[in-house]
């Protein structure tokens, strides 16, 4: 018997031990405490207000929602910053009387990523997705709703697997 608990204590040691640098999102162990998200401006050539602050908040949430990270308004480990680059509509089939049978909104992040206490992670690129519509629908309302989620949703879980998921 006293043999099954030395053994049940080591097993549970062991188990609990290996559980440091693995977690549900990835990300592996962090070697950072804070972060920021500056505000992304709208740089696109189409303006569709409010957007830019919809990026900004979401990037927020699925970093806080994903790690244990704290996040500062200044001095952060880790900073997140850029501009929303493009926002185009465009026009994907017609039908037999040329009208647009379906359209594909395209938004462009160009995102920039420091690590302040790991230089070598440090990048500067675009990230990108589309959501297709009705070409009989306007990217308003709804359809716009739906559009910005699926498109944020993507874009921001992008840029958190290249900034943070080290698998």
């Amino acid at each position: 018997m006293k043999y099954i608990k030395y053994i049940l204590v080591l097993v549970l040691a062991a188990t609990v031990n290996s559980c440091g640098v693995y977690n549900f999102t990835g990300t592996g162990k962090i070697d950072a405490e804070t972060f920021q998200v500056n505000f992304f401006q709208n740089n696109a050539e189409i303006i569709e207000p409010g957007i830019e602050r919809q990026f900004t908040i979401r990037l927020q949430e699925l970093i806080q929602n994903q790690t244990n990270l704290s996040i500062t308004n200044s001095g952060g480990d880790l900073v997140y910053e850029g501009e929303i680059t493009q926002y185009r509509i465009s026009p994907m089939t017609a039908t037999a009387d040329q009208r647009a049978a379906q359209n594909r909104l395209s938004i462009t992040v160009n995102v920039r990523f420091t690590n302040k206490k790991n230089e070598d992670d440090d990048f500067e690129k675009p990230f990108s997705f589309y959501y297709d519509f009705s070409g009989d629908s306007l990217p308003t309302g709804s359809v716009l709703t739906a559009a910005l989620d699926e498109i944020f949703e993507r874009i921001t879980q992008d840029v958190f697997n290249e900034s943070l998921a080290k698998w």
